[in-house]
Formats: C-alpha cells, structure tokens, sequence
C-alpha cells in the first residue's frame, strides 16, 4: 500500500495518508460517522479519492490477522 505511510517522526508512527499529518484513523473515523467524500475531499484539499479507499483497504487488511487464543 503506496498510499498509507508509517514514519515513527510523523504523527507518532500512526499509520498516515502519504506522509502527510493526515491520519488514516481521522479518515476512517469520517466515513463511519457519514461524511460524504466530496466534504472530506473540500475539507482535506491534499486527499485523493484513492486515499480514502486505501484507507478503507489498510483497516480491512489490518483486521483480517487470526487471533490466537492460548489454552
């Protein structure tokens, strides 16, 4: 994933949109409360479209681990 940067100097290693201080989590946390993506594309004119999906894709990538339970 091109798009979602991991630099421990930006934003305290938090995952972000391009090396920008745009975090994935502020993006994600936008969709889930139903802002429309034109308005986080006029609030966050540095955003691409594709950002937001690659962020979409980044949290589904991440969740999709196995959890290992110990007996």
């Amino acid at each position: 994933m091109e798009r979602i940067t991991i630099d421990p100097g930006i934003c305290g290693g938090r995952p972000t949109i391009r090396g920008m201080r745009i975090r994935v989590q502020d993006v994600l946390e936008l969709l889930a409360a139903g802002v429309p993506e034109s308005e986080i594309l006029a609030d966050y004119p540095d955003l691409e479209s594709e950002d937001l999906r690659a962020s979409i894709a980044y949290a589904a990538r991440e969740i999709a681990h196995p959890v290992l339970l110990a007996s």
